[in-house]
């Protein structure tokens, strides 16, 4: 009966989890960089990049999946009748936990989604920062049981909370109609990707699963930790089982700490990025790819 209701409980976090697996291995088959069919801070890099925003130029390309993301996201909260804008507390510290995430992301090479892929892939560097990322989260539910908080967040306008998904999509629509203003690179990470449309499909699917499903990377050790909840622990491990088969059956599982792509393998600078990492997203309340949700 208690695993009858567990599954009941939990089913949308087990096929969400399913999804980004098969949806990872199928952007990475059509032209993603190895590992990477999905990396929420390395497709906001690359995005940034496309927008001349930074001039590190292997890693420039406007990233749909992130348009689909937030686009399936706004989809399925409005649709829950979810949709509401919130904000105003503690935004100082809001961005400067955001860019001590950021950094740890570009520390490792990857955000916790894209770990778990490196993970299934056979890269045992993301298992390095695995650990990393849990002791991370562990120093960071120390901060929150002293009493961290980022205080009340308040309601705003529904325009507030359209703001961001609005414009990102209008850039995107640039981008198709006029895309000689973008910076494009011809080498490196950002010269590989799928083609635009399978990869916006792609984040549509998974940026409504995830809305609904409440995935999170962080939130699910979190909760094992504080609540003793496995919920969102099982999506996390489903990702990660689902990329392994689909890697073993494509051939191109590749276990080891060498010769990964978009990696590198020094252990130290694995563990504090990731570390890093989970005790930024721990205080912000969610990964990457949550807080692109929110």
């Amino acid at each position: 009966m208690v695993k009858s209701n567990w599954f009941k409980n939990n089913w949308l976090i087990l096929v969400t989890g399913l999804v980004i697996g098969i949806a990872a291995l199928v952007l990475g088959v059509h032209g993603n960089p190895g590992n990477m069919g999905f990396c929420i801070a390395c497709f906001l890099r690359d995005t940034t990049g496309a927008l001349g925003l930074h001039g590190a130029e292997v890693v420039q390309y406007f990233r749909p999946e992130i348009v689909g993301i937030l686009l399936g996201s706004l989809i399925a909260a409005v649709a829950a009748k979810e949709f509401k804008g919130r904000g105003g507390s503690s935004p100082m510290i809001r961005f400067l936990l955001g860019v001590f995430v950021m950094i740890g992301a570009l520390m490792f090479l990857g955000c916790p989604l894209r770990m778990v892929i490196r993970i299934g892939g056979g890269d045992w560097n993301a298992l390095v920062g695995l650990v990393g990322f849990i002791v991370g989260i562990l120093v960071g539910v120390v901060f929150l049981k002293k009493g961290f908080t980022l205080g009340r967040s308040y309601k705003q306008t529904l325009a507030e909370g359209a703001a961001f998904p609005v414009v990102y999509v209008l850039l995107f629509v640039l981008w198709l109609a006029a895309p000689a203003i973008f910076k494009f690179s011809e080498k490196g990470p950002g010269s590989m990707h799928a083609a635009w449309g399978l990869a916006l499909v792609a984040g549509l699917v998974v940026g409504a699963l995830c809305q609904r499903s409440r995935m999170c990377m962080v939130g699910g050790i979190r909760n094992a930790v504080m609540f003793k909840d496995f919920g969102l622990v099982a999506g996390f491990v489903t990702i990660i089982l689902t990329v392994l088969v689909g890697n073993l059956i494509l051939g191109k599982f590749n276990p080891g700490f060498t010769g990964q792509p978009v990696a590198h393998n020094d252990g130290l600078w694995n563990f504090l990025g990731t570390a890093l990492m989970g005790w930024g997203c721990v205080l912000l309340g969610g990964c990457p790819l949550r807080q692109l949700i929110l």
